[in-house]
């Protein structure tokens, strides 16, 4: 399995409302729920409306589409960095699935996945 690394870091935030939110952003990923709004976006687009951020991720993609009836895609993947120790943001999207880890991860990551069988490329 092919994954794209995302040369660009990224910020994990909670914001109070989608007005400033900058969606000409090329990687842009918000979650809403009852109690929360949260945002995932290139850390110099970040709104001014932040009420907490956490800056500092990397992200790679799990290249291609890939289909609602495949199993274990995201499991496996967290599993093998769970193993070296190396903790997740996972987000989805209908076509694939992007895992962020902090920059100072970032390379170990891709290094024991390679090292599991995936291939790594540059976006």
């Amino acid at each position: 399995m092919e994954l794209k690394k995302i040369e660009k870091e990224f910020s994990v935030c909670k914001v109070n409302d989608i007005s400033v939110i900058d969606f000409t952003d090329e990687f842009c990923f918000i979650g809403k729920t009852d109690e929360e709004l949260s945002l995932v976006c290139s850390t110099e687009r970040v709104p001014v409306n932040t009420v907490e951020r956490d800056d500092g991720w990397k992200a790679f993609r799990i290249q291609g589409v890939l289909d609602f009836s495949l199993i274990g895609i995201l499991s496996r993947i967290s599993a093998i960095l769970a193993e070296n120790k190396i903790g997740i943001f996972a987000v989805s999207t209908y076509n694939t699935d992007y895992i962020l880890v902090k920059k100072e991860n970032y390379q170990r990551a891709l290094k024991a996945l390679e090292t599991a069988g995936y291939r790594v490329n540059s976006c």
